[in-house]
């Protein structure tokens, strides 16, 4: 079956397999033709994401197990719905109780001897050959004076006990009662959390110590991480798969060459890779493309104005706020390189202390410090016992030249770990500096901008998401759309386009409302100024307008949603308080004046006032950029729910259970009585058209509409029967021609459309939306979008 869209469904014991099930009929009504789920191998007990597995060789018994996925299959099938699924291959659970992961507890029983211990990537150097385990809530005195670790020997094997954690004990080292002695005996250190840069010497996904890495690099540990998904994978159970963060790999391009080779021919396999900047996904990656996060990108500066830009400075900057977001970006970097990853730090010094031992330990520390903070991108593809690519060769350079200007005293030092970094020096601690190195730079980004600058930026907060650039307001423009698509349609056809994920800040929706009224400059004023008027003297007013920001954003947000998305904004932006040893005074001053600004009569009603005024920029930019989306090249996902108006915020908001049976019934809905229903007509309207039309398969053309409107947002998808490879194309020709309206609270303020056109090609055009026909040539806008903002014109 054709790939033309993917939904994408949040598994959990809440939301089984039979769950989906039950929705399968609606989705495929909708125009699906990909279920799209979340991990389904066995993760920790309650998971809401399952991206901490425990056990490759099962299917999630919370879920469903393997009868229930295999169910799930059949009825999708049986309704002409594929399936794609979700691989976290850089890492598992090692959570309590340990048990559960049984490959780590045979590492953790046998140590170095265990027929495992390869599977995971443990700095067996340090530590005297013991896992260090920074688990316990205070020093090992005090916890062994407490009583509170014990010896059990009721069940097959003797274990020691803290609360819900248990561990394994060797074999022999049991022969005394003395659980201080039994321990020094051990394969595993145990330390208080807060010794954990001293202790903790394993690869952690971030900084998660409950996540530990594996290495899949190695054929056995891929065969047995991978050998149940690819089994259904060949049974026709599985038709594709999303890979979680393949920059943690030590070899992404090897792992997507091993999966690859591994699955049927042209199964499609997306990577969640996060494009900074003008960087590409290498067109040596054996993948259909991305996650979508690079279409997000461009779709919302399409529907960015640009004429705004002054006003969100000068707010921003009023309020308080720091305008140099690089100024920013630099410094959260180099607090998560210090507070966050010191382990990895650590690591990283101690393979260069034995590649260069003539020098300073200390510097040779500030010297790696420095080069994670000037990395630009989540890694620079270097690979083991491949030459050193133009592109990995450049960044490399970038990165080296920005952490010598930044320090140059240690310009000798960065110079000497040049050579270390390129995989060019046959050393043992060279290697492994120079593939750590690659697996440290996407947390220090993720950790650094996602999770810390995004959340000390509000200059315009719907701008700041996963892969996107937050400063990009006076030069957002159609043409960077046109770009990505025209690169898409060439190099990566088959790359998925997202609005939502179960990452992002804010949903789709959010962000669209936020977007539809800073292009409102006399509106946006108004509400920064009447939020800065209630938190005089209540909260600072950077926070303040990530604030009344994220009100606006979401609409009648409860209690409990409010206070925990606060909660975890500022913890995020460790500027205030931080998720250890926060300030929880500041935190609920926060949370007390965001419901103050809530309910203030005031603000409430200039609220009100202003979402009325607009209501049309917000249902136009909310249809366009759903629309946009879905008509790109690629294949467009849609997350759960998000075919309604959604306005969430990041997990575990977004996350919230879907209203499905409101959602069928609205289906067989004549008219379209509000936005909800209006949003699931465009989105059913264009799965379907997908689904028929050749315009939109892989090899079709893409062709940006020349306007000279700042309004006007279009494209032509297009095409032509012929011969490819000596074969006739039997399919017909098709075109759609997809017109969106840019900056409408400008154009409101203008007047409207007025006199302007935009010229149709050939052919009697039909809108696949309203069913009103046009006729070639030029067409008034104002006809055009008689209806609504946004028109999906088939050629007939």
């Amino acid at each position: 079956m054709a790939f033309t869209s993917t939904y994408r469904l949040q598994l959990h014991s809440g939301f089984t397999f039979a769950d989906a099930a039950r929705q399968v009929p609606y989705l495929a009504e909708l125009g699906v033709s990909h279920l799209y789920l979340s991990p389904i191998l066995t993760a920790v007990p309650g998971s809401m994401h399952g991206y901490d597995v425990v056990d490759h060789t099962r299917i999630n018994p919370e879920l469903g197990g393997e009868e229930g996925f295999r169910e799930l299959a059949e009825r999708a099938h049986a309704a002409g719905l594929g399936i794609v699924v979700d691989v976290v291959p850089n890492h598992m659970a090692f959570v309590a109780p340990e048990s559960l992961n049984a490959p780590l507890w045979q590492v953790l029983r046998e140590g170095r001897d265990a027929p495992t211990e390869q599977w995971f990537d443990i700095d067996w150097k340090v530590g005297g050959g013991r896992i260090g385990l920074p688990v316990l809530g205070k020093p090992l005195a005090e916890v062994l004076a407490a009583g509170e670790l014990t010896l059990d020997r009721s069940g097959d094997e003797p274990v020691l006990r803290y609360f819900d954690h248990v561990w394994p004990v060797a074999l022999g080292t049991d022969t005394t009662d003395d659980v201080a002695e039994i321990l020094d005996r051990q394969h595993y250190r145990l330390a208080s959390w807060r010794d954990k840069d001293d202790v903790l010497n394993y690869r952690r996904f971030f900084e998660v110590d409950g996540l530990i890495a594996i290495r899949v690099e190695l054929p056995e540990v891929f065969d047995a991480t991978h050998d149940l998904l690819l089994r259904l994978h060949h049974e026709g159970l599985v038709d594709a798969f999303r890979i979680d963060h393949p920059d943690g790999l030590a070899d992404p391009a090897g792992y997507l060459e091993r999966l690859t080779a591994a699955c049927r021919k042209d199964t499609p396999i997306w990577t969640e890779k996060i494009l900074e900047g003008d960087e590409v996904l290498p067109k040596s990656w054996q993948c259909a493309g991305t996650t979508g996060y690079d279409a997000l990108k461009v779709v919302q500066a399409a529907f960015t104005d640009p004429a705004s830009a002054a006003v969100l400075d000068k707010t921003w900057q009023a309020c308080g706020g720091n305008p140099d977001f690089h100024a920013i970006v630099s410094e959260s970097k180099r607090y998560v390189v210090t507070h966050s990853l010191a382990p990895e730090v650590d690591r990283l010094t101690r393979r260069a202390r034995e590649a260069l031992p003539d020098l300073d330990p200390e510097r040779l520390r500030e010297a790696v410090v420095e080069l994670l903070v000037a990395g630009e991108v989540y890694r620079a593809y270097v690979r083991p016992d491949n030459k050193l690519s133009k592109q990995a060769r450049r960044r490399l350079q970038e990165a080296f030249t920005t952490a010598a200007d930044s320090r140059p005293d240690l310009r000798t030092e960065l110079e000497a770990l040049a050579p270390v970094t390129v995989l060019a020096e046959d050393d043992e601690s060279a290697t492994d500096f120079a593939i750590r190195l690659q697996q440290t730079w996407g947390p220090v980004m993720a950790k650094g901008i996602e999770d810390t600058s995004f959340y000390r930026y509000h200059r315009l907060v719907a701008l700041n998401e996963v892969g996107s650039d937050p400063t990009l307001v006076a030069g957002a423009d159609p043409d960077l759309l046109h770009r990505w698509a025209a690169h898409a349609a060439s190099n990566w056809p088959q790359t998925m386009t997202g609005l939502t994920t179960h990452d992002t800040k804010r949903s789709e929706d959010a962000r669209a409302r936020v977007l539809a009224l800073a292009g409102a400059p006399y509106a946006w004023r108004a509400l920064a100024t009447s939020a800065q008027r209630v938190a005089a003297g209540r909260v600072d007013g950077p926070t303040a307008h990530l604030v009344w920001q994220t009100l606006f954003g979401v609409p009648g947000i409860d209690d409990e949603r409010l206070t925990g998305y606060l909660e975890k904004a500022l913890r995020e932006g460790k500027e205030h308080t931080a998720w250890v040893d926060g300030d929880a005074d500041y935190e609920q001053a926060v949370i007390e004046f965001a419901k103050h600004l809530r309910d203030d009569p005031d603000h409430a009603a200039l609220t009100a006032s202003i979402e009325a005024e607009l209501a049309e920029p917000i249902r136009a930019i909310t249809l366009g950029a759903k629309l946009i989306q879905l008509c790109l090249p690629g294949v467009p996902d849609t997350y759960q729910g998000t075919e309604y108006v959604t306005t969430s915020l990041v997990d575990p908001d977004n996350r919230r259970p879907v209203d499905y049976e409101r959602r069928a019934a609205s289906l067989a809905e004549v008219e379209t009585p509000d936005l909800d229903r209006e949003k699931q007509a465009l989105v059913q309207t264009t799965l379907l058209a997908r689904k028929r039309l050749s315009a939109f398969a892989a090899n079709g053309q893409y062709t940006p509409v020349t306007t000279s409107s700042p309004h006007l947002l279009g494209f032509l998808r297009s095409h032509e029967p012929g011969r490819v490879s000596g074969v006739l194309r039997r399919e017909q020709s098709s075109a759609v021609l997809v017109l969106a309206t840019r900056n409408p609270a400008t154009l409101a303020a203008e007047g409207g459309w007025s006199d302007e056109t935009v010229d149709l090609p050939d052919g009697t055009w039909t809108d696949l939306l309203s069913g009103r026909l046009h006729d070639a040539g030029p067409t008034r806008c104002a006809d055009l979008f008689a209806a609504a903002p946004v028109a999906l014109l088939e050629r007939t």
